[in-house]
């Protein structure tokens, strides 16, 4: 067993092993990397990555990014691929294969199939004298000096160079693509991110009671009206007009004073934060951050008390 610091040792050299890795590939982006990029962005059809063994793994993330940027993509492994899965393939679609040796007998087998087929062959391929780099229409070149494992054998470093070359195709598309972080919420709906892009305060504060008060509501029913709808606050509103807000905050500090006041008005905050319905959850998250609040008074365009947004809606959405 090595010692602790022995450990800790190997571990910086992967990390240094594979980080020369991937700022070598600088070297590598060339001419047939913008080729690619002009190629994928004109398909019609699909993109289809293929691979097998470690290979296959980068490709599935390869194509989980693709789909997730908008440029829809499928995963074909390159085993399964000479035993029927090839029907996947159509006119068209444009197929990337990741190899590093690009001479295992499955690419050997797949490739001519492909050619044959007529559709265009992108190679992420860590051999450029390979079976696969010498049959493929675009070369994109991922070759390490040599692995982080110990032995040279263990794909590490060149998995790490296939990935990077994976995600620099990815985001030169979403930048031709203009696509936007509206786009991608589109494909997160049910994620953190997509929550952040596209929940709205709507959404929200339709959950919660509308606590509210008037003007000459005596100071104990505000209080019975803030605990009953258990939001902190309530609104001090007439006809139809918001004139304020009393809070948690506004009662400690009444608490505080030496007078004793009556009525909501008394002790409201005259000017309450104030969100449209209509703006997205994160940008009242937003709000409540600059001011040191935990809720916002919701309204429409024409300023109508709608009800009240509270932190812990947003918690509860896990946009947080």
């Amino acid at each position: 067993m090595k010692s602790r610091e022995e450990i800790k040792q190997i571990a910086v050299q992967v990390i240094t092993d594979e980080k020369k890795a991937v700022a070598n590939l600088q070297n590598y982006i060339n001419d047939a990397f913008a080729d690619a990029v002009e190629t994928l962005f004109s398909t019609q059809g699909r993109v289809i990555v293929t691979g097998i063994g470690k290979s296959a793994n980068i490709a599935t993330k390869i194509v989980s990014t693709f789909n997730s940027t908008g440029t829809p993509a499928l995963f074909l492994h390159a085993a399964d691929a000479i035993h029927g899965d090839l029907g996947m393939v159509r006119p068209g679609d444009v197929v990337i294969c990741i190899s590093k040796s690009g001479n295992t007998p499955e690419i050997k087998v797949l490739v001519p199939l492909i050619k044959n087929f007529g559709n265009r062959l992108i190679a992420i391929v860590g051999n450029t004298d390979s079976f696969l780099a010498h049959e493929a229409d675009i070369v994109l070149n991922t070759t390490v000096e040599h692995e982080a494992c110990p032995n040279n054998l263990a794909p590490t470093s060149s998995t790490t160079a296939q990935l990077v070359m994976g995600d620099a195709l990815a985001v030169a598309l979403i930048e031709c693509r203009n696509f936007s972080a509206r786009d991608f919420a589109r494909f997160h709906p049910g994620g953190a991110l997509g929550k952040q892009l596209y929940l709205r305060v709507a959404d929200l504060y339709v959950q919660n009671e509308r606590p509210c008060v008037g003007p000459d509501t005596s100071i104990s029913d505000t209080i019975l009206e803030m605990t009953s709808k258990r939001l902190g606050c309530a609104v001090v509103e007439q006809d139809g007009a918001i004139l304020g807000i009393v809070t948690d905050g506004d009662l400690r500090r009444m608490m505080q004073t030496f007078h004793e006041p009556k009525h909501a008005s008394d002790i409201m905050n005259h000017n309450p934060k104030r969100i449209l319905d209509t703006e997205y959850a994160v940008t009242a998250l937003q709000m409540m951050r600059a001011n040191s609040i935990t809720q916002l008074v919701v309204v429409d365009q024409q300023d109508r008390y709608l009800g009240i947004v509270h932190i812990h809606d947003i918690l509860r959405e896990g946009i947080i």
